[in-house]
């Protein structure tokens, strides 16, 4: 997966470090999580996995220098140590080869892999994020606007309402026992492909939501739950819930 990047964290402060600092409980690691703004809105999302003396942090490529430089920010006193690991990231959901692991999101996201020289076994994963309403970094995640419950974090294994304090806990806390929550994604049927952010109206004509992965006729929209219903369209061209 060339859109991946490895960071390596190290030092005898490292699970105290990260546990301060991110969505999940990493004492249960491997595990995906995410690390918010003080506000409560995602930052980035990435996979924590034990290595001997360190933790591998699965990040979005894009995001790695950005990830790296807000961790330095929290580092003050800690003693940890942050670099880039050049290992490749491999994915599959066919039987998974020595050294991977399960996927923690869902079981048929299958396995992923580190330094695995594994050849790529045609998983559709448009077509799997859609099916099981997972977000991706970039697309249906947005840095500084999304809110992690909203993208489903709790069903994907993402966030723990237990652990104790975070960065943005208060927020996400909130949204879980205070709220009831409005918007969200949702899984969509389309007579047609539209690009990418088109807006879905309502009957009435009011924006609805926003549409963003595609496969199969199906895709991934950030929706106004209210708004849905009948009638629906996203660029002149039918939409339905699936």
């Amino acid at each position: 997966m060339t859109d991946r990047q490895i960071l390596r964290l190290t030092g005898p402060d490292r699970e105290h470090f990260l546990q301060g600092l991110v969505t999940n409980d990493i004492t249960r690691a491997p595990v995906y999580t995410a690390l918010l703004s003080p506000q409560g809105k995602y930052l980035s999302d990435f996979f924590v996995i034990p290595e001997g003396e360190a933790y591998l942090l699965d990040a979005p490529a894009a995001q790695a220098d950005d990830l790296m430089k807000r961790l330095g920010m929290y580092k003050l006193r800690s003693k940890v140590e942050l670099a880039l690991d050049p290992r490749a990231v491999t994915r599959g959901t066919g039987p998974a080869p020595e050294g991977a692991i399960a996927d923690p999101r869902h079981p048929a996201l299958g396995w992923r892999g580190y330094g695995l020289d594994v050849a790529d076994d045609g998983t559709d994963w448009d077509a799997l994020r859609v099916e099981h309403l997972v977000p991706e970094a970039g697309i249906e995640l947005i840095p500084n606007d999304s809110f992690i419950l909203e993208m489903g974090f709790e069903r994907l294994n993402g966030v723990d309402f237990r652990k104790g304090c975070y960065v943005g806990q208060e927020v996400t806390a909130r949204m879980k026992h205070k709220t009831q929550l409005r918007k969200g994604l949702a899984r969509l049927e389309l007579d047609a492909p539209v690009p990418v952010g088109t807006p879905v109206l309502s009957q009435d004509g009011r924006e609805a939501g926003t549409v963003f992965t595609q496969s199969g006729g199906r895709g991934l929209a950030y929706m106004r739950f209210d708004r849905m219903g009948d009638g629906m369209t996203a660029g002149g061209v039918a939409v339905r819930a699936a």
